[in-house]
């Protein structure tokens, strides 16, 4: 048997970036057919012919492992995003979106919706993982927009457009039964966002 201390290191080594997306997919796969509830550990190690202690040693657990599954198939990252002017910048957020993947993320997300409220962990991991890291992201997009003299640094909306922005989300779908897809979206940062902004 090998001595070698580097052969344990070389075993925890992390997941080819492949490797991982191809996990995600599972995921999101079982997460439609069963909901959160239904998703378990076994069931994404069986899917994906991975261990438990790979997905363990990845992802603290299942909160962890959907949550990062969510952030991975966004289309696009906030952080990502800098087109040089914020009408410029919120509407690529919009826009770089597939409808028909935002339709299938809207439903999934509604799926989610009790498993959130139940389960303070996935919550948490979601807040974690997917919320702050794009909270972040609008945030950064915001104070260059100050910076560049499109929105004034004291204009009180500055806080509220993360809120407006999810809310949009939320809304048409509780009100319209429609999803916010790219259109939409663009419409209301056109007639919404920028205008509280002042920009």
């Amino acid at each position: 048997m090998s001595t070698d201390p580097s052969e344990p290191a070389a075993r925890r080594t992390r997941l080819t970036p492949e490797r991982e997306a191809e996990l995600y997919e599972a995921v999101l796969a079982i997460l439609r057919e069963v909901g959160y509830d239904g998703l378990t550990m076994d069931g994404v190690a069986a899917r994906t012919h991975a261990s438990k202690a790979t997905l363990y040693r990845q992802w603290k657990g299942k909160p962890e492992l959907v949550a990062s599954a969510l952030r991975h198939q966004k289309p696009v990252k906030l952080a990502d995003i800098d087109t040089g002017s914020l009408r410029g910048d919120l509407r690529k957020m919009a826009c770089e979106v597939d409808d028909d993947r935002m339709a299938q993320d809207a439903a999934l997300m509604r799926g989610l919706g009790h498993a959130i409220h139940t389960n303070p962990d996935l919550l948490q991991a979601l807040r974690d993982l997917l919320i702050l890291p794009e909270h972040e992201g609008l945030r950064a997009m915001l104070h260059r927009a100050v910076d560049r003299g499109e929105v004034a640094a004291d204009n009180p909306a500055i806080d509220f457009i993360p809120h407006m922005m999810l809310g949009a989300f939320i809304a048409r779908s509780l009100i319209e039964d429609k999803f916010a897809d790219s259109a939409y979206l663009s419409r209301y940062i056109d007639a919404v966002v920028l205008p509280a902004l002042g920009a």
